[in-house]
């Protein structure tokens, strides 16, 4: 056979074996167990380890001091670290929004599930906050009109969870769990005034089914984390002392 022969043999071969059609039978895999038994890399450990150290460092200073331990399990509809985290909100953001806008926060609302830890009595440091709220969720502040402010008073009735809410509001559910009352600043909700109301961007998109805040009149975006508000009032407060009290309560009879 000449070489002109196996050249198109070669030829008509490689066109053959390009139009098969090709099946993945199997995977197959090999698990590697990451543990204290894998070699850790000295150069590495060293470069990292002043920043680490520095880290640490900030986390760990004493910034307050917590008289009780404060759990969100600590109340029906309103708790000791709820009332604080709603609070903390509203003193840290409104002079932000108040500067911005000429105008000021109404109220907070935040969610129970949202508060991660205890916060344990004795010595605060900024990773309490870190603990406490270890999400990226930020302020944000919503022009609501009051019809939809009673939706969200309507909302916070029938889940009957203890969602943070700043002590500007008074909630008071009847034997029924219906609204029995409910007033910001002393005032009841006026269907036809816009409010400002404080929360988080992750409630704000919908999260724990907190549909009211759209439609809404306007948004304003603080690029302040909630963490970072706690550390601040952290600062600030010396010493924590929180209470549970009557934002939010239901009629015994």
């Amino acid at each position: 056979m000449t070489i002109k022969h196996l050249l198109k043999l070669s030829f008509i071969l490689l066109i053959f074996s390009c139009n098969q059609n090709f099946h993945l039978n199997r995977i197959e895999g090999k698990r590697i167990d990451i543990n204290d038994s894998i070699a850790s890399d000295q150069a590495i450990e060293d470069f990292i380890k002043p920043y680490r150290e520095n880290v640490n460092k900030n986390l760990d200073s004493v910034i307050s001091y917590a008289v009780n331990t404060y759990t969100k399990n600590d109340g029906e509809l309103n708790t000791a670290i709820g009332n604080l985290m709603a609070d903390a909100v509203y003193s840290e953001s409104n002079p932000i929004f108040n500067k911005r806008t000429g105008k000021n926060i109404d109220f907070v609302l935040l969610n129970h599930g949202g508060i991660r830890s205890i916060i344990s009595k004795g010595n605060i440091t900024a990773r309490t906050a870190y603990e406490v709220m270890p999400f990226d969720n930020s302020v944000v502040v919503v022009a609501l009109k009051g019809e939809q402010v009673l939706k969200m008073m309507t909302y916070l009735a029938e889940a009957k969870r203890a969602h943070p809410v700043s002590n500007q509001l008074q909630l008071t559910l009847d034997t029924s769990d219906k609204v029995s009352s409910a007033t910001v600043d002393g005032k009841q909700i006026d269907k036809t005034k816009i409010y400002y109301i404080a929360s988080n961007d992750y409630l704000y998109n919908g999260g724990d089914r907190m549909t009211f805040f759209h439609p809404n009149d306007s948004l304003y975006v603080l690029d302040y984390k909630i963490r970072n508000v706690l550390i601040d009032y952290f600062k600030k407060a010396d010493t924590l002392n929180p209470k549970r009290d009557n934002r939010f309560i239901q009629l015994n009879n």
